[in-house]
């Protein structure tokens, strides 16, 4: 990707993905990154490994999967905290994961002492539907 034409949301999300890849061996079908403030949420779609989907299928796997991605991201984040401080100018001061099994989906959420709610919803919805004043159809 040429960095000189790319938003600096595409450059964190190439970021995550690269790292995703170095870290698991698997890289993510899709990367999507939002910013909101001071919060930065990454979302690897499809990040888990075949076998990860396989062990996720029970409840005891799946907490498995949850704890070996919780302390891979603990343990290795550092270089991916200091690329998006490259990307943005702003240093990381927090860093979290949490992994949604039953999707394979990989969340990492970089904030500023915030508590973090992120919801994946089952599509996406269009920019003019979200900044509407009425109500859902």
């Amino acid at each position: 990707m040429d960095e000189s034409k790319s938003t600096m949301a595409q450059r964190v999300a190439q970021a995550a993905s690269t790292f995703q890849q170095q870290s698991t061996g698997h890289a993510p079908s899709a990367v999507t990154v939002v910013l909101s403030d001071d919060t930065l949420v990454v979302t690897l779609h499809g990040a888990l490994s075949p076998a990860e989907q396989d062990l996720a299928r029970s409840p005891a796997g799946a907490a498995r999967i949850q704890e070996f991605h919780r302390q891979l991201f603990s343990n290795s984040s550092e270089a991916l905290r200091q690329e998006i401080k490259r990307i943005t100018g702003v240093e990381v001061r927090e860093a979290a994961a949490e992994v949604e099994t039953t999707t394979g989906t990989v969340v990492h959420v970089f904030t500023t002492g915030t508590t973090v709610q992120v919801f994946l919803l089952a599509q996406s919805i269009s920019t003019d539907t979200w900044n509407s004043a009425g109500a859902a159809p």
